[in-house]
């Protein structure tokens, strides 16, 4: 949706509001939040979200994660990997691989020529296994770089992790674009048979950092 046409459903909304007569609805805001797990309890569950929903799941330090992102890209086949421009380079000292550096100015057909991408991650859900990306951090991208590739490996620091959505979401800031990730892209065909890869990768793999 462009600018405009969210500002004309927006004072849609508004004049609707207006014009109507009835009382003004309080909205309920009341959510359950300040649930915490240990952090063993809370990587195990996250990691069975994640299972279940057909991610491959990896588990590092902050101290090897070079070699095990390394490890996981040369499996996938990955020759040319794409990157958030704030992403950590340290992070990819062990790839040998071609790096491309994404940028607003690439167009979104180009990512297409990418074998995967590698990003950060900003917040995690553990009971619903979901991955918040934060538009605007630049070690995170924007929402094309982790949607046109075929492969999308992302980084999760453990004590990034909630135990559920409210907890999640009040880490982040309302005002910026929020990709939410559960698992691979898919869907069902009319005879609900599963097709991945429609609106994103096909293959996802979270590498969870365990001491970060």
């Amino acid at each position: 949706m462009t600018a405009t046409a969210r500002d004309t459903v927006l004072r849609r909304v508004r004049d609707a509001l207006t014009l109507s007569d009835g009382p003004e609805v309080t909205v309920p805001r009341a959510y359950r939040t300040g649930r915490t797990l240990p952090d063993e309890e809370r990587l195990a569950l996250f990691v069975d979200r994640l299972v279940d929903y057909r991610a491959q799941v990896r588990t590092c330090t902050a101290g090897t994660t070079a070699a095990v992102l390394a490890e996981v890209l040369r499996a996938h086949g990955a020759r040319r990997t794409g990157v958030p421009p704030g992403l950590d380079p340290a992070w990819l000292a062990g790839y040998d691989g071609e790096t491309v550096t994404d940028s607003a100015d690439v167009p979104a057909p180009r990512l297409d020529a990418l074998d995967g991408v590698v990003t950060a991650s900003a917040v995690s859900c553990a009971e619903t296994g979901t991955i918040f990306l934060d538009g605007a951090a630049a070690d995170q991208g924007r929402r094309a770089l982790t949607l046109v590739p075929d492969l999308h490996v992302c980084v999760v620091d453990l004590s990034s992790v909630r135990t559920g959505v409210p907890e999640a979401v009040a880490q982040l800031t309302p005002e910026h674009p929020i990709t939410l990730i559960s698992g691979p892209s898919a869907t069902s065909d009319i005879e609900l048979e599963r097709v991945e890869g429609v609106h994103g990768p096909r293959t996802l793999v979270v590498v969870i950092r365990t001491d970060a």
